[in-house]
């Protein structure tokens, strides 16, 4: 249809468009047409202002009506509270954010492009908008310099070396981006949060969450958790050995005093490192409604309680079923299911980093030179300066590397034992 539009200056324009069209649509179109910008634009009908989402079958609009343009009185202040300072943030946020407020096909684009600015345009807080006006201006202002650089390269010297090198790292970005889009579409999965595996244990009956960690070398219990557990660990093993009751409360007092060996102190090399306070050599833990031996080593770390390593889980033969989401003891016998999010403590989902560090999955260092060889243990006849001395040290150390084990773990090993080579192996085998 067409319809005619009368201006304060007399100036009389014809139209054609759609009945369905919306005044912004016919206001864009005067523009082109009066070079009066968009927003100082008033349209009336019948005398009523025309609203820019409005459509014009909806206003009663018909085949050769007359609308008339008149220029809004505070579009000068308008245009200016609606400016930008040069750093993105609107001169005025109030009088921007109620205009883009007011126009709802604005508001559709934003919730489809720029959620985040859009919430900011509802809410109340000004400097978050503002805030945010600066940081799309600064990725704007980015975006544009790479364009440029890109640009400059097209027609940079193919014989600059340096030229030539900018290049290659567009075309190397360029990949990486294809690359990132490409995992966002196939593989979103690989940007989420990967939650470690916890399971349910008991160590004397006091329940515990487990961290199922198949990178320790060794299975770790914290001094602070240790002592939440009494250090009874043995007290249920041992009334599977004791004849009696009485043999039982005869042997208690002894197992307290001699459960942690300090033997075994040193230095737990993971990520980070931890104080090795001793190892305790059996100790029953429950596991779903079994009990099973198992041997800890006691670290002074505070951010880690109990970590399930590799040592037990070889042991007890365990399976890391990740389709079923359980975890097999003894082959089978036993199942249980890996925690949910919601069931692990919050403190372990931001210290499962600390747990790594406390893992033994490096080598243990002995750190007491006070009593270096075992109750018990043979001196294979070392030099007084000490087992790391001469050929048949090196020699010593080589076979244990032929066996798999690092050079470090190997001497240290053989300190530990004082030269043994024997003890020493099964110290690294255990």
């Amino acid at each position: 249809m067409r319809i005619t539009v009368m201006t304060e200056g007399e100036q009389i324009i014809s139209l054609d468009v759609d009945p369905q069209e919306t005044v912004e649509n016919v206001k864009a179109l005067l523009e082109v047409e009066t070079r009066v910008p968009l927003q100082q634009q008033q349209l009336l009908y019948s005398g009523r202002e025309m609203r820019n989402v409005e459509k014009l079958s909806a206003l009663g609009v018909k085949d050769e009506d007359l609308v008339m343009m008149v220029s809004n009185a505070t579009s000068s202040t308008s245009t200016n509270d609606l400016s930008f300072n040069p750093d993105g943030s609107a001169v005025n946020p109030t009088a921007f954010q109620q205009h883009i407020r007011g126009d709802s096909n604005m508001m559709t684009q934003l919730f489809q492009t720029d959620p985040e600015l859009a919430q900011a345009l509802l809410g109340n807080d000004l400097n978050r908008l503002q805030d945010l006006l600066r940081e799309r201006n600064r990725q704007r202002s980015q975006l544009r310099r790479q364009q440029d650089e890109e640009l400059a390269l097209l027609y940079a010297d193919p014989f600059d070396v340096e030229a030539q090198k900018k290049i290659e790292a567009a075309i190397r970005q360029k990949g990486i981006d294809e690359n990132w889009a490409a995992a966002l579409e196939h593989n979103p999965e690989a940007f989420a949060r990967v939650v470690m595996l916890y399971v349910d244990m008991e160590v004397n009956g006091v329940p515990l969450k487990a961290f199922v960690d198949s990178g320790a070398q060794s299975t770790i219990i914290s001094k602070s958790c240790a002592e939440r557990c009494g250090y009874v660990f043995c007290i249920i093993f041992t009334l599977f050995l004791c004849a009696s009751a009485i043999e039982f409360l005869d042997n208690l007092f002894a197992i307290l005093l001699r459960l942690l060996d300090q033997r075994y102190k040193g230095i737990a090399h993971g990520v980070g490192q931890s104080e090795i306070l001793g190892r305790i050599h059996v100790a029953p833990i429950k596991i779903g409604s079994i009990f099973y031996p198992c041997s800890f080593l006691v670290l002074d770390s505070p951010n880690m309680e109990f970590l399930f390593g590799l040592d037990m889980l070889r042991k007890h033969q365990c399976i890391i079923d990740l389709n079923e989401n359980v975890l097999r003891v003894g082959g089978g016998e036993v199942s249980v299911p890996f925690l949910q999010e919601k069931d692990i403590p919050s403190r372990f989902l931001d210290e499962e980093k600390y747990s790594k560090q406390a893992s033994s999955s490096g080598t243990a260092v002995t750190t007491d030179k006070s009593n270096t060889v075992p109750a018990g243990g043979q001196s294979s006849g070392a030099t007084p300066g000490g087992a790391a001395q001469g050929a048949d040290f090196e020699a010593k150390v080589a076979k244990l590397a032929e066996l798999g084990f690092g050079r470090e773990a190997a001497v240290q090993a053989l300190k530990l034992f004082n030269g043994n080579e024997e003890q020493a192996a099964g110290f690294l085998f255990g």
